[in-house]
C-alpha cells in the first residue's frame, strides 16, 4: 500500500489533473466527506488528508510515504531530509513583503535600521531581512496577518500572496516579493527503497504530465 499526504484546499484540487494523468481517481471528495483517508480507484494507493505543515512530518516519519507540500512550508520546516524529486509546479503563489499604504518601506529597510515584523514565515523572513542588513523584531502569528500593520502591531508582514486582492481589501500594498513558490513532491527515503517500483511508477508518472505540459 502507497499513502499520499495530501492537505485540502489548492493543493488537493492541482493535484487532482496530474493524479488523473497517472491514471489515479480519488474516490472520495473531501469537501463533502468527513473521511481523512481517501481511497482511489488504485487497490494499492491510498491517499491521507493532513494539515499542510504537517505533509512533511507525515512523510519524514513514515505515516505517508510521499506527500505534496508547498516550498514555503519546506524551507520554514527544513526539509527534514526528504528526497524531492519534482516540482510539480501547482499552487502558484508568492512570498511577500507588504506595509500599511503610506508606509515609507524603502526608509524603513535603509542599512542597519529596525523593522517589526509579523509573519508566521519566521526563518525566511529573517533570512531575507538579514541579507539587506535589516535588524528585524520578528512577531509569530497564525492568522489575520494583514491586521498586524492596521494596528500598529508591526511595521510590516511576510505572507503568501495569490492575487494580492485581500491585501488591497485592507489597504495594504505589496513592496517585495521574497521568493515564488509551488508545490512539490516529498518522498519518504526507506519507503523509496522498500517500495520502489509503485512510487517510482508515480513520480515517473507525474514527471512525463509535466514535461508534456511544459511542451504544450
Amino acid at each position: 500500500m502507497i499513502t499520499l499526504a495530501l492537505s485540502k484546499g489548492r493543493i488537493f484540487d492541482d493535484i487532482l489533473p496530474l493524479l488523473t494523468a497517472a491514471g489515479i481517481e480519488v474516490l472520495d471528495d473531501p469537501e463533502k466527506s468527513r473521511k481523512l483517508i481517501l481511497d482511489t480507484n488504485q487497490p494499492d494507493l491510498r491517499v491521507v488528508l493532513v494539515r499542510a505543515t504537517d505533509v512533511p512530518t507525515y512523510v519524514q516519519y513514515g505515516g505517508a510515504d510521499l506527500g505534496v507540500v508547498g516550498k514555503d512550508t519546506l524551507l520554514e520546516s527544513g526539509s527534514l531530509g526528504l528526497y524531492q524529486p519534482l516540482d510539480l509546479q501547482i499552487a502558484k503563489c508568492r512570498i511577500s513583503v507588504a506595509v500599511r499604504q503610506g508606509f515609507d518601506y524603502a526608509a524603513a529597510v535603509k542599512q542597519g535600521s529596525r523593522l517589526r515584523v509579523a509573519t508566521k514565515y519566521v526563518a525566511i523572513a529573517r533570512d531575507f531581512f538579514a541579507t539587506k542588513g535589516v535588524h528585524v523584531d520578528l512577531i509569530k502569528l497564525y492568522g489575520s496577518m494583514e491586521l498586524a500593520p492596521l494596528t500598529g502591531l508591526a511595521d510590516a508582514i511576510v505572507d503568501l500572496v495569490s492575487t494580492g486582492n485581500t491585501l488591497k481589501a485592507n489597504h495594504l500594498v505589496e513592496v517585495e516579493t521574497i521568493m515564488d513558490i509551488s508545490s512539490h513532491l516529498v518522498v519518504n527515503q526507506t519507503a523509496l527503497k522498500l517500495k520502489h517500483e509503485p512510487i517510482r511508477k508515480l513520480i515517473d508518472a507525474f514527471s512525463q504530465t509535466l514535461a508534456q505540459s511544459a511542451t504544450a
